[in-house]
């Protein structure tokens, strides 16, 4: 039993790079970085012992203090508030980063760009940074294929994105588009490390990936191996439990690109250590048990000692209990009663000189939080003799070989058949869920549901309905898919939804998932999308001032494409066009009133009723000349106008504040002319005797 170490592991260039520059700014002192300067935690200490102090924010700079812009990169706003203050910036962007947030920024001018990655890692928030707001980051399949048409796409990666991920949603993208730009930006020593830590995983019963679990390339050299054999990620070598390599023949090392040659060291001594330490009481154990049996039978049983006794076929196994009363060997399938259970093993009396015990994880193919879930006092159990006698003198026994070896015959019938099996989940691990079908059985996080899964742990305790996509009794490994079945069932419905929805047709449905250009709503089989301008008809910046996942809404149907299976739906037009009886309620000449909603550089919309704006032209603003709008008017400022344009068929109104505030001095004006011009009221009796004395004058 050998411990291997993949060809390409551990520090890539960018990252080593951005290490000694921090060290080296750290030497004139006063240093911070802005985040983590890579995603280990153990480096992060390190560099923090050197003096370099980690802000979250530019805020949190002091004055003096130099700023490490980390691997991953940052937007440039980043840049221009660090200068703006008066900090020293020292880029420590990984080259092939730069280059990519460089092809996202030009590529912005002309084309939507698509960034294929981890939308909530700083990398790719950077690029998305630099490409500006007509760019947006997927992860999945699924969301591309949710994407509209544009003109023109770019699409680039995350560097550390799978190659094959990436062709995947390119070449889907290029149905939404006739202008497809590729810009391959995932760095060649990251595909170096994937494609080297695959072919090791594939030679080896147990891969150890050490690195930080909270950087994004560690996570995914977990899941690429963790598709291939059983795999552990560590961050040191503390973690290594040596139960991981009781049976594996052969183990496997490598390493995430923040993870220091220190670390990887101590692992690998460590997983030695265990290694030799297994080799050595596997051969205690064959001796001892040999010798025994030649005391007991007379008979040298040695050969019955070795390895290939211990793993032999069922058919070999099974003949080696002719009785009540077996011959206890290492490979002898015994059974017994179960007397005792403890929180660590199962007692088992079966009928020896002393009773057997099967450890905690032998007692099933996955992991057991309580082992009465499985077995129960009294529960009559077949067992495999692991140990003939420990050092408190049981037999060690386990459940689980023979379990995997019964269920290999079913589980290769359900791999030809694609026959439907449900299975409860046992635990949610790095890229999927582990099940017990007799042997341990893994549902990728892609096979779980038809769109993204963010939480596995909601899975844990659940039955699936499964379906077995590869089955290997040799390697024991057994891959499922519950996405298998659940597409099949919804191809079947959305064949009998597209044959029967027309367009016009008013429909229920729920909304499943947002994102920023609009909702998917589940209508029964088959997703429709409603997007933001068929909302309403007023403004909206985010389908989640409409509505919510989960809600129920009554939609129309826009449009069906049945060749590409894409169905428009609509929620406005369900509505009264607001427009309709505009003329009427908004008449030329009329004074209004409503509020600033935006601004631009010709002018200020007003919101004079839901789903009605009207433009108040720079020119219409003031009597006098004005240089920006804003010098006039701010956004939610409530303003009085005057209605000089009604256009219903074209949805356009236009007010003045300038002729309203004309209209109204010369109101003004009038009235105080008016008032000015006013003749006191005389009575006849005043008139004659204001006569009177005038004659007596």
């Amino acid at each position: 039993m050998v411990v291997k170490r993949a060809e390409k592991a551990g520090f890539c260039f960018g990252v080593k790079r951005a290490i000694e520059m921090a060290e080296k700014a750290a030497i004139g002192g006063n240093t911070a970085s802005l985040g983590p300067l890579i995603h280990n935690q153990q480096v992060v200490d390190y560099l923090r012992e050197k003096g370099i102090i980690e802000v979250n924010a530019i805020e949190e700079l002091k004055t003096g203090q130099q700023l490490v812009i980390r691997s991953h990169g940052v937007p440039p706003w980043i840049y221009s508030a660090a200068e703006s203050k008066g900090f020293k910036v020292i880029d420590a962007t990984c080259p092939y980063v730069q280059k990519a947030q460089k092809l996202a920024a030009k590529a912005s001018r002309d084309s939507f760009v698509v960034v294929v990655g981890d939308r909530s890692h700083p990398e790719v928030i950077g690029i998305l940074g630099w490409a500006g707001q007509n760019a947006i980051a997927i992860e999945t399949l699924e969301e591309a294929k949710a994407l509209p048409d544009y003109p023109s796409i770019a699409v680039l990666a995350q560097t550390t994105q799978p190659k094959g991920n990436f062709i995947l949603i390119a070449e889907e993208l290029k149905k939404h588009t006739q202008d497809l730009i590729i810009h391959n930006t995932i760095c060649n020593a990251t595909e170096e490390r994937q494609a080297s830590a695959c072919k090791l995983a594939e030679t080896v019963d147990v891969m150890v990936v050490a690195g930080g679990k909270s950087s994004s390339n560690t996570r995914k050299l977990g899941a690429i191996c963790s598709e291939k054999t059983k795999t552990y990620l560590i961050e040191t070598a503390d973690e290594i439990n040596e139960i991981w390599f009781k049976d594996a023949k052969s183990v496997g090392l490598t390493a995430g690109a923040s993870t220091p040659d220190w670390i990887i060291e101590e692992v690998y001594t460590k997983m030695s250590e265990i290694m030799d330490k297994i080799n050595g009481a596997s051969e205690e154990e064959n001796t001892a048990a040999g010798n025994q049996l030649e005391q007991e039978t007379g008979v040298d049983q040695k050969a019955d000692m070795t390895e290939s006794a211990v793993m032999k076929s069922d058919d070999d196994t099974m003949d080696s209990f002719a009785s009540e009363l077996p011959h206890i060997y290492g490979g002898a399938i015994v059974k017994g009663t179960v007397v005792k259970i403890t929180n660590e093993e199962v007692f088992v009396d079966i009928a020896w000189k002393s009773e057997g015990i099967i450890p905690l994880e032998e007692v099933s193919a996955t992991k057991v939080l309580d082992i009465r879930d499985v077995l129960k006092v009294g529960d009559t159990v077949t067992a495999m003799v692991t140990r003939v006698e420990n050092k408190e003198g049981y037999t060690v026994l386990s459940r689980r070989r023979v379990v995997e070896s019964e269920s290999k015959e079913r589980l290769a019938q359900l791999a030809e058949s694609k026959e439907e099996v449900s299975a409860k989940v046992t635990e949610a691990i790095k890229g999927g869920l582990l099940v017990d079908l007799g042997m341990r059985g893994f549902v990728p996080a892609s096979q779980i549901e038809m769109g993204f899964v963010d939480d596995l742990n909601k899975y844990v305790g659940k039955t699936l309905r499964l379906r077995v996509i590869e089955f290997d009794p040799v390697k024991k490994k057994l891959v499922l898919s519950q996405k298998a079945i659940l597409a099949e069932e919804q191809v079947s419905k959305r064949e009998k939804l597209l044959e029967t929805l027309k367009e016009g047709d008013t429909v229920k449905g729920v909304v499943r998932r947002l994102t920023n250009f609009g909702a998917f709503v589940d209508l029964g089989g088959i997703d429709g999308l409603l997007h933001v301008a068929d909302m309403a008809f007023s403004r909206v910046n985010h389908p989640s001032e409409i509505v919510k996942v989960d809600d129920e809404v009554e939609v129309q149907v826009l449009s069906i494409d049945k060749a590409k299976g894409r169905i428009s739906l609509g929620l406005k037009q369900l509505k009264v066009n607001p427009w309709t009886f505009i003329a009427e309620k908004f008449p030329v000449g009329a004074l209004v009133q409503g509020k600033v909603v935006r601004i631009a550089t010709f002018g200020a919309f007003v919101q004079l009723d839901d789903g009605i704006d009207a433009l108040v032209h720079i020119s219409q603003l003031a009597d006098r000349r004005v240089m920006k709008v804003e010098d006039v008017v701010k956004v939610g400022q409530v303003i009085t106008a005057k209605v000089i344009e009604c256009k219903p068929e074209d949805k356009r109104i236009s007010l003045s504040i300038k002729e309203a505030q004309a209209d109204s001095q010369k109101k003004n004006d009038l009235e105080a002319l008016e008032s000015q011009q006013e003749v006191p009221e005389v009575t006849i009796g005043d008139a004659i005797g204001s006569t009177q004395e005038n004659t007596e004058e």
